[in-house]
């Protein structure tokens, strides 16, 4: 693990906001805090009712945030991007499930995320790095535009999918996007 890794882990870790590559599209990330999650949404500009993703590379991650902790055993590591909803527990923060009793996962083999995951001891709430109802940022100057100063750290976009995840509903299999 690298020095720019910690360094964002450490500052994660401390409530902050970062900016980084997913294994989807250029995201913003903080640890499922409360003030974190109210930061990242007014970042955003975003409606909280619309719930936000928490990635991680180890499904156990997961285990606090669902209330059947057997369906996640159903989630098996795929190179396609693919993104869970189910039913989340009770003390899930309310900013994570929006106007939803679900809550959205992703598990990732991205290196990056997996490193954060294991320095942090948590999975990472994730959404795409742009303003609601702008293109994602695909450079650090867009993400200045976006963001002025307000970002604690970011870890430049690389040439990546600009596709985002599927969605499947865990407990149906229905395929939402």
């Amino acid at each position: 693990m690298n020095l720019k890794t910690r360094l964002v882990a450490n500052v994660l870790s401390r409530g902050g906001v970062v900016s980084l590559p997913t294994d989807t599209i250029q995201g913003l990330s903080c640890l499922p805090y409360a003030d974190s999650l109210i930061r990242l949404v007014g970042l955003k500009q975003r409606s909280a009712n619309k719930g936000l993703i928490l990635i991680s590379s180890d499904i156990n991650y997961f285990k606090e945030y669902v209330e059947n902790v057997d369906l996640l055993n159903q989630i098996k590591p795929t190179d396609i991007p693919t993104t869970y909803i189910i039913k989340a527990h009770k003390n899930t923060p309310a900013l994570l499930l929006g106007d939803h009793d679900t809550v959205a996962i992703r598990l990732t083999n991205n290196t990056l995320i997996k490193e954060l995951c294991s320095m942090t001891g948590s999975a990472l709430v994730s959404t795409s790095a742009n303003v609601s109802g702008y293109q994602v940022a695909q450079s650090v100057l867009k993400l200045r535009v976006y963001f002025k100063d307000q970002l604690d750290y970011i870890i430049s976009p690389v040439e990546a999918s600009t596709k985002p995840s599927s969605i499947i509903n865990l407990h149906t299999g229905e395929r939402l996007r």
